[in-house]
Parts: C-alpha cells; structure tokens; sequence
C-alpha cells in the first residue's frame, strides 16, 4: 500500500459507493475501506430507496439491481392503543417504466452497489478498520489502518463511516454526536409468502406499500414507526430520539413488541417468520445539527455528515447525493490541477447547498427543537384525533351537532384553546 491513492472513500454504505463508483467512473485512482467482511454484511435490514438519487449515478441501475418492489401507495396513520385515523394516496402512475421508490434490503443492495465500485476500476479492501486520520499540520493526507504496514495516503479522504463517525470525532471535525440529535431504530424482517403479502395489501406484481406510522406506540416520545412490503417479506420497525429513551425508562424492544401486537398492526404480520433483527443510529438532528463538511483534505457524506430528512423519511437519497457531489468536487479538482485543500473544497459545500438537500433541511430547520419540547404532538393529539373519529363515526341517536360540540370540547379540555393556537401556529413555523 505504498501507492498514494487520488481519494480513500471509508465506508461501502450507499453514500461511500456514491462516491467511490463516481470517482473511479472518472478514471481516478480510488480506494474504498469496509470495516465489514463484505460491503452489506451489517446491514440486514430494508429500506427505503429513491430511484432518483441512484439514476443520476448509474442510469441503468434498474437492469440488475437487487430491487425488492416499487412503492405505489404511502399510508399515513396516527394511532392510538385500539385505533388509528390515516390517510393515504395510491396512483397507477407509479406503476411505470422508472418507478419513484424502491423497497430494498441493505445487505444485497450494498454488495451490489460495491460490485459496481469494483467494475468501475475502483479498489474495495474489506475487514480492514480506519483507526485514525493521518495528518500533516491540519492537512489529512492518509488513514491509518489495523492492518501490518497500515498507512495508506491520498489527495482526499472521504469518510462515509455512518452516524456515530469515530474517525470525524477524534480528529476534531465535529463533537461527538448528543442524543438529542440522533435516533435510535429497531426493525424486524418477517418471511411470509409472495401471494400473501400481495393479498393483504392489495397489490401485484412487483407493487409495493409503505405505511408511516405516529401516535401512542412510542409512548409520547419523538419518533415514529414503519412498515415496508418487500417481495417475501415484511419490514416492521420504530425509532425515538436517544434523549428520550434515556428518559422514557422504556426499551425499543418492547415498543416493537407492542407495535407488533396493536391490533392495526398485527393482521398484516400474522402468520409471519420474524428471521432478522437490526437496531441502528439515524442522525435526525435536521439542519441546526450538519457539522461543517469539508476542510483540508477531507469531507463527510451521508449519515457521518448529519445528511437525514426525518420530515420525509428520506436518508438514501441524500446519503447517495452528498456523495456523488462530493466525488464530482474532487473530479472537477484534479482536472484543473487544484490540490484538495479546504479553500478549494468548499465547491462541495456550495453544491450542496445548491441541491434538495441542503434545502430540505433548511426548510424543516426548526422543527426537532419544537417537537422536543412539544411532546403532546406525539401523545395527547394522537388519541383526540381517533376519539374524534369514532364519535362522528358512532351513530347512536345523538346528533351530529351535539357531536362536534363534544369534539370540541375534549379538544380545548386537553390543550386549551391558547395552547391549540400555538401549537398551530408552532407547525406552521416548523414547515413553513
């Protein structure tokens, strides 16, 4: 490894293979470091995928990529311990040559996407662990590894090691992430039969369901749960803000387990094979928690950079685009002959700043301090909006006008009707 590389990318998670397989496409000389004994292998769980992201990298990724069904319809419920109140859209126009949105299960997926590194003329060395930066002043010129003989030196380091980033912390880019601004998720995978998961969500083919779920299951805590239909398969997970578990003297296990058993939740899981069992960190402290992501001789990408649109439920597609535009920065470098310091990769900020993401997550910047400090929004309005429901629902010889009178009422009861202005006017400012 005494060869100096043009970049090392570490990490092979969706934002490292964005950029590895952007800059070996280009003909630069890349080396790609997984920690893993394959690109994948810690991630069993499904996902989300937005074809979007990926087509800007690799047009034809459709031809054989690892897809397990393309999402038509996105169900929105809000529940309370019996019930829930929804929503949901469904179009046939998803239904089309390049769908929108993809359910995956990481583990295939990235192997995937790392063969494409690896045919792009990028290097992928695997089960090998970054255990620091190497430095000259404040200028990163290499990593240093668990290997014998370990060092290993580039232009750029580009560090896609995940949310909690060991090598970004200890060498000072940003401080060690607060549990306000991260997430913890629990998810199961459940084996039931093709034709069953199609019948139980109406749908063919290769169509798929997403369901995102609010409300009492997490116990009046910042989170939110989910449901994915893969081809064979169910993804059932929930995730909370780490501050609050460590308040809430709840364990994510067991509100999975509750989830699992809420009586909207556990028809569409019964009779299933529960084989695989992840938890992992989703950076979801927004916009106010994006350390900076650049400096000199290095960049973050993905979750390592804070890169999550928790509104949205979006982390894929920003994960894959911080990494192309980072890549594309160095790309744009080396043909003007400019060294990687951090008064030329700067450019990469200002793409960002320039793209959806960045945007996003300035258009939602206030939000996780008012959700924070407004946890009703996960408790108390739950259960007046199904209460609500099933009083207009119930026909029992009251009057509908009397009905809402009493709806009314509960409302102005619980938050007041001071406190119901506010917190409009709170989630007007949030997403304004």
């Amino acid at each position: 490894m005494a060869e100096k590389f043009d970049a090392i990318i570490v990490g092979a998670g969706p934002a490292g293979n964005a950029a590895a397989y952007t800059l070996a496409k280009a003909g630069l000389n890349i080396l790609q470091l997984e920690r893993g004994e394959t690109p994948g292998t810690k991630n069993v769980q499904g996902a989300i995928l937005y074809a979007d992201a990926l087509e800007r990298i690799i047009p034809d990724f459709r031809d054989d990529a690892p897809l397990e069904r393309h999402i038509i319809e996105q169900r929105m419920w809000i529940l309370d311990d019996r019930s829930f109140i929804g929503s949901n859209y469904r179009s046939d126009e998803f239904n089309s040559e390049r769908p929108n949105r993809y359910t995956i299960l990481r583990a295939p997926f990235d192997k995937w996407f790392s063969g494409k590194v690896k045919e792009a003329g990028g290097l992928v060395i695997c089960e090998t662990t970054v255990t620091e930066l190497i430095r000259d002043g404040e200028k990163v010129i290499g990593v240093r590894t668990d290997r014998e003989g370990g060092d290993i030196y580039a232009d750029v380091v580009i560090l896609a090691d995940g949310v909690n980033s060991l090598l970004a912390t200890k060498a000072g880019f940003h401080k060690e992430i607060e549990p306000k601004n991260v997430a913890l998720a629990v998810k199961e995978i459940h084996f039931l039969p093709e034709e069953v998961v199609e019948s139980r969500f109406n749908i063919k083919g290769e169509e798929g369901v997403v369901i995102e779920i609010f409300g009492s299951v997490t116990h009046g805590m910042v989170g939110t749960a989910f449901l994915y239909t893969n081809r064979e398969s169910i993804t059932l997970g929930i995730g909370c803000m780490v501050s609050d578990f460590k308040k809430g003297n709840v364990a994510p296990y067991t509100l999975l387990e509750e989830l699992k058993n809420h009586p909207a939740i556990a028809p569409l899981i019964e009779g299933g094979e529960m084989k695989e069992y992840a938890a992992h960190l989703i950076p979801e402290g927004g916009y106010k928690a994006v350390p900076q992501m650049y400096g000199d001789g290095w960049m973050l990408v993905g979750d390592s950079a804070g890169l999550v649109n928790a509104v949205h439920r979006e982390g894929s597609n920003l994960a894959m685009t911080s990494g192309r535009l980072a890549a594309e920065t160095v790309i744009a470098l080396k043909q003007a002959n400019k060294p990687c310091t951090a008064a030329n990769l700067i450019r990469y900020k200002d793409a960002m700043d320039e793209s959806f993401v960045m945007k996003d997550l300035h258009k939602y910047r206030e939000l996780p301090g008012i959700l924070h400090n407004n946890p009703h929004f996960f408790s108390v309005y739950p259960e007046l909006l199904n209460r609500a429901a099933h009083t207009m629902l119930t026909v029992d010889g009251e009057d509908k006008h009397s009905k809402e009178k009493m709806i009314r009422k509960s409302f102005v009861q619980r938050r007041t009707l001071w406190g119901l202005m506010g917190d409009a006017f709170r989630m007007w400012r949030a997403t304004r």
